[in-house]
């Protein structure tokens, strides 16, 4: 998670470089992208926040929402997500899953893994900063230690699910990004990121209580 999109444009660059090459598509290429992917990736109207459409020139089209053949043992519901492929799958029953692209955690290290719920949702959510961010970071997340209230520059963008453990808060979540070309990165510290129009619609689809998944990092996904 990163603070505000303006204080990140200088050190995007960098920050990108280290995880994963974005997709360079000229004009032509740019101009023939599938209508579908437009659409689903268009403006969003009706928020207390500009939901602003997705420059598809950034994002790898593997990284697309689209529903897919997933075969899994877990009922319908249940969010997977694997970090090292950069997906989240929401199971839908029928061996099918709808698949999202996100970001992960920087390293290993960062990532949370294993199974927790979800404990509460959020619309256009406040953010704070951990004391472990801050510690590591102070210069980055010092200034804004108190958090953040919900709005376009708030790192969590549109949606974020709480990912709970034993009744208590993991402080990782599901969310949202203003930075949507770090979709299919590794870039976070340790939360996953949709892109806006992604989290909103897993966000309509699970409730409260919903089983989540996050397999270790090193993991591999085949579909």
């Amino acid at each position: 998670m990163l603070i505000d999109r303006r204080l990140f444009v200088i050190g995007a660059p960098l920050a990108v470089a280290g995880c994963a090459s974005r997709p360079v598509i000229g004009p032509q290429a740019a101009a023939s992208i599938d209508p579908h992917w437009r659409a689903m990736y268009g403006e969003i109207d009706g928020e207390p926040h500009p939901v602003e459409p997705v420059d598809l020139t950034q994002i790898d089209e593997r990284f697309l929402r689209r529903e897919i053949s997933y075969p899994s043992s877990e009922p319908p519901g249940t969010v997977i997500v694997d970090p090292s492929a950069r997906y989240a799958y929401l199971i839908q029953g029928g061996g099918r899953a709808i698949r999202y692209g996100v970001g992960v955690g920087k390293t290993e290290g960062f990532n949370f893994h294993g199974v927790a719920t979800i404990g509460r949702k959020a619309e256009w959510p406040h953010w704070t900063p951990t004391g472990k961010m801050i510690a590591r970071e102070p210069q980055r997340y010092g200034p804004v230690a108190a958090g953040m209230t919900g709005g376009e520059d708030n790192p969590l963008g549109a949606r974020a699910l709480y990912l709970y453990r034993g009744g208590k808060d993991t402080f990782y979540r599901l969310h949202g990004t203003i930075e949507p070309y770090s979709i299919g990165t590794m870039v976070s510290s340790g939360c996953i990121r949709f892109l806006n129009q992604d989290i909103i619609d897993l966000y309509e689809r699970v409730p409260v209580g919903a089983k989540v998944i996050v397999r270790p990092a090193h993991a591999t996904e085949d579909a």
